[in-house]
């Protein structure tokens, strides 16, 4: 498990990309990497790729950034989903309250 975070296209977009299990384990790291978005309003890109699982704890945390950021950013994007991770969030409806793609 791990999370990576980048900024990228001048600040104007902050990428996390986490890698294998996205579960409770990583609730101060993943917090940590939006905690600082700056003052350029970026869009938000969670990339899913290489997440093996997702779990109810981070679902969680998924609202919670999402409640954090508020009007700081421009969009919240959640981006190369495996077919079971999209599964699980489309049964959760997160595609009314984020960009899926």
């Amino acid at each position: 498990m791990s999370l990576h975070r980048q900024f990228s296209n001048e600040g104007k977009e902050l990428i996390i990309a986490i890698k294998g299990k996205f579960d409770f384990s990583l609730v101060q790291e993943f917090r940590q990497a939006y905690s600082d978005v700056g003052d350029k309003q970026p869009t938000v890109f969670v990339d899913l790729r290489e997440t093996e699982y997702i779990d109810s704890s981070a679902l969680g945390m998924l609202l919670n950034m999402r409640k954090s950021l508020g009007r700081t950013v421009k969009a919240i994007h959640i981006i190369n989903c495996r077919p079971e991770v999209r599964g699980i969030l489309d049964i959760s409806r997160f595609d009314k309250l984020f960009v899926i793609e």
